[in-house]
């Protein structure tokens, strides 16, 4: 049995939780979220708690059981407080700054490399060599971060590149003479 699956989402003040058949809507104060649960998972509300349960005991019922429940619970903590990536820049001359809505990053490249943020994402450059995306949507703010990462990942000689905050870098010793 999944011990993710048994436990049910409560529901905090300010959010209101609709049911329509397989499709779970979440509204809060930073917005409003909607997921399609697999038909294997019947959900139930009950007051402020919201429980799922499997319909019957296969395999893909137990496995989307706990997904369920964790996806669930992640779109009400995103409309309630949010999701936020903290991305680091190192190296001589990489730096962001904001272009109007849009992430500037100058990455070593003959070019600046420019980034739109997606539907329901928000960049913020406090410093020129940090990024914080924030967002409602779990999935997706990890998606951009991801994305971003990807432009220019950590080297481990030196160490350059686009990095998570916090992220440890495994460096390599260079060749010797």
């Amino acid at each position: 049995m999944s011990r993710i699956g048994k436990k049910a989402v409560t529901i905090p003040n300010g959010v209101t939780v609709t049911l329509d058949g397989q499709t779970v809507t979440v509204k809060g104060p930073k917005g409003q979220l909607a997921w399609t649960v697999a038909d294997e998972i019947e959900l139930s509300l009950e007051g402020s708690e919201l429980t799922l349960a499997t319909r019957n005991d296969t395999t893909r019922a137990r496995a989307m059981w706990g997904l369920s429940r964790t996806l669930v619970n992640n779109m009400v903590t995103g409309v309630t407080t949010g999701y936020e990536r903290t991305l680091e820049l190192v190296g001589v001359g990489y730096r962001a700054a904001m272009k109007g809505q849009a992430l500037s990053m100058q990455l070593g490249f003959s070019h600046d490399v420019d980034i739109k943020p997606p539907e329901g994402i928000s960049f913020a450059v406090p410093k020129q060599t940090e990024i914080r995306i924030s967002g409602i949507d779990k999935q997706l703010v990890g998606e951009i971060a991801a994305r971003i990462r990807r432009i220019r990942p950590p080297e481990p000689y030196k160490g350059k590149g686009v990095r998570y905050a916090g992220e440890q870098v495994r460096r390599k010793e260079g060749k010797k003479k």
